[in-house]
């Protein structure tokens, strides 16, 4: 057994198989180790951390499937949701059937989970703690076990799990590299009309109405009688639409494998919005739109709108105050 550095992503084997040589990513370096004795040789920084003390730490526990994070050395945070992606899986959990969401933008849109059971990244200890991952966990002592109290604030190790979990920001859309087409304009008129409606729930610069705070916006789109296993249904949280093109399958289940599915297919009483009129080219229209998302950046719109942003173990307030 040969015990890696932080983050190992890269193995190489010399030409003459003589060294072995593993790219630690968190460690931002490379080691060679000996094949024969598996001793190291030598260890080669690669650059310097562009990430501070706080972040740094926190993307190592992201990334770690040791303790105090995992029992069992068999998965990480990172397993599911690789670099802020989501893995494209359906999981059976307690609750019933999750579709992996992918985190970035998470900042802005809390509370969490389909179900919005937990307002902060720090409830997750829980998780960590759980059968799940098995871990010893972050906090020392006890937690709260009710998720509407919060664990912020227990422990720094936690506080910087949730700064660098919070952190992942949105990239623009390859399907708007020259804005929107013809076609993704005529789907956003069709998005903001009020014949579909979508805009109702998938609102703001987030297009969510899903927002910190007390109330939980919870929405029966008609699909939580589709899985037997489901506990917590048939209201759930709205998802972001940001970054849609590349997080199928959709809904909470999973069961819609395109975005034109979630229109049609599995929308037949329209309660995901009024889609059963539209015409086969406005379906398209509308997806080519929603692929399009996100074609501008929509931190600075938040942040004239006065949305707080959740950032770890503090709610940063925009100028407004709100």
């Amino acid at each position: 057994t040969l015990e890696l550095g932080s983050n190992p992503r890269a193995v190489k084997v010399s030409a003459d198989g003589r060294s072995l040589y593993v790219y630690n990513a968190l460690d931002f370096n490379v080691v060679e180790y000996d094949t024969r004795t598996l001793r190291t040789v030598s260890t080669i920084s690669v650059c310097e951390s562009p990430l501070d003390e706080q972040l740094l730490a926190g993307k190592r526990f992201f990334y770690s499937a040791n303790q105090p994070m995992v029992g069992r050395r068999w998965i990480s945070c990172s397993s599911c949701h690789p670099d802020g992606d989501s893995d494209g899986r359906v999981w059976q959990q307690p609750e019933g059937l999750r579709d992996t969401q992918a985190i970035f933008g998470l900042a802005w849109t809390h509370p969490l989970h389909w179900s919005a059971d937990r307002d902060e990244v720090q409830d997750f200890e829980h998780t960590i703690r759980g059968p799940l991952m098995q871990g010893r966990g972050l906090v020392r002592g006890a937690i709260h076990e009710s998720l509407d109290k919060p664990n912020q604030g227990l422990s720094r190790d936690l506080d910087a799990l949730a700064v660098y979990t919070n952190s992942h920001s949105f990239s623009l859309s390859p399907h708007s590299r020259n804005g929107l087409s013809e076609a993704a304009q005529r789907g956003k008129n069709l998005f903001f009309s009020n014949e579909t409606g979508c805009a109702k729930c998938h609102s703001g610069p987030f297009y969510t109405d899903s927002q910190p705070g007390d109330e939980r916006k919870l929405h029966d789109v008609g699909t939580g009688n589709a899985d037997h296993s489901e506990k917590m249904g048939p209201r759930y949280d709205t998802p972001t639409l940001i970054g849609v093109y590349r997080t199928a399958p959709y809904l909470h289940h999973g069961k819609a494998k395109t975005l034109e599915e979630v229109l049609t297919t599995f929308n037949p009483d329209n309660k995901h919005g009024t889609t059963t009129q539209l015409t086969p080219d406005q379906v398209t229209d509308l997806v080519e739109y929603l692929k399009a998302l996100p074609y501008e950046d929509p931190v600075p719109l938040a942040q004239q709108a006065g949305l707080v942003e959740v950032f770890g173990s503090d709610s940063r307030k925009t100028t407004s105050g709100k």
